[in-house]
């Protein structure tokens, strides 16, 4: 099939493609990626591995026991600091559904900084980092 067997659309140009079958969805590529995201979430929601990678949240967590211990550096067992990461990312799941849901509350989608000021402020949560590392 050559351009010149084509026959012309009125506006002069080719003829437009063939009409997608229903149900056919076209995603632009912001909804694309909103689409990705979404997936991923969902799969997050479904496992129960670890979300933060081992050796980071390690050297994390012998950073500040260095800082808090005036530059003793103690050594860790495994099963210890597997719980500690356990406990820190439960907390942070939890600490961030409740920003999320005081979002909604306040009737967007998107999570801003101040709902999570706010959620630190309802659950008591004072110091910031700056005042725990560092103590006057």
């Amino acid at each position: 099939c050559h351009l010149s067997e084509i026959p012309p659309t009125p506006s002069g140009g080719p003829a437009s493609p063939a009409p997608r079958p229903a149900g056919w969805l076209v995603l632009r590529p912001l909804a694309r990626r909103r689409h990705g995201i979404l997936k991923e979430g969902r799969a997050l929601q479904k496992t129960t591995h670890l979300l933060l990678r081992k050796s980071p949240f390690c050297r994390l967590a012998r950073e500040i026991c260095v800082q808090f211990t005036r530059g003793v550096d103690f050594s860790w067992q495994a099963q210890a600091l597997l719980a500690l990461q356990e406990a820190a990312e439960a907390f942070l799941v939890h600490f961030f559904e409740d920003a999320y849901l005081l979002s909604l509350q306040a009737g967007r989608i998107t999570l801003f900084p101040k709902d999570v000021q706010l959620a630190r402020r309802i659950r008591g949560i004072q110091k910031g980092w700056a005042e725990l590392w560092h103590p006057p």
